[in-house]
């Protein structure tokens, strides 16, 4: 696992870290950017991340789906299921929309029938919360229960903090000390 997680962080550090000036999701301002994206839908790196955040899923007992809101958790999502998969774990995956589909079955979270399930929901890069938040709500409406949020990087802006008040676990893979970014 060490060796597994030290290749993702040295590609994450290498390929997705932008250092300029950005605004984030939340509107704040930051000197770097994390795009997991540029990553985490690369064939070479979504094994390393699925590796990586198996053993954070496998803390909670008796997970059936993980997912979260798209379109960052998207391939975090696929990267674990499979790799859970290749690992004989029986967790599938799901997508929660932002907003419910104003057409068809109107759904706003897709994938199996998750109530009364327990999940995990997954996030890229965590900054203020709100995502994993919104899917988290999502999935309850729908009669999941939501056990934890999972990040694959902690940006340490206080989400940890939000997603543990609203009343979750929090686990990250990798925080900013990891990518030289602390």
């Amino acid at each position: 696992m060490t060796d597994v997680r030290q290749q993702l962080i040295d590609v994450i550090r290498e390929e997705a870290v932008f250092h300029g000036d950005f605004t984030l999701t939340s509107g704040k301002k930051a000197s770097y950017y994390i795009d997991l994206r540029k990553v985490s839908l690369d064939h070479r790196v979504a094994p390393l991340i699925g590796r990586v955040m198996v053993p954070l899923v496998d803390e909670f007992d008796d997970i059936a789906a993980v997912g979260g809101l798209t379109m960052g958790a998207d391939p975090i999502a696929a990267a674990v299921l499979h790799q859970g998969a290749a690992l004989g774990r029986t967790y599938d995956a799901f997508v929660v929309r932002k907003e419910p589909k104003d057409h068809g079955r109107g759904k706003q979270v897709e994938g199996p029938d998750l109530a009364g399930k327990r999940v995990v929901v997954l996030e890229d890069t965590s900054t203020t919360g709100g995502s994993p938040l919104t899917a988290a709500r999502a999935l309850e409406k729908v009669g999941a229960e939501v056990v934890a949020v999972a990040v694959v990087v902690d940006r340490a802006t206080g989400a940890r903090e939000v997603i543990e008040e609203a009343g979750y676990a929090y686990r990250a893979a990798i925080g900013l000390e990891d990518l030289g970014l602390a």
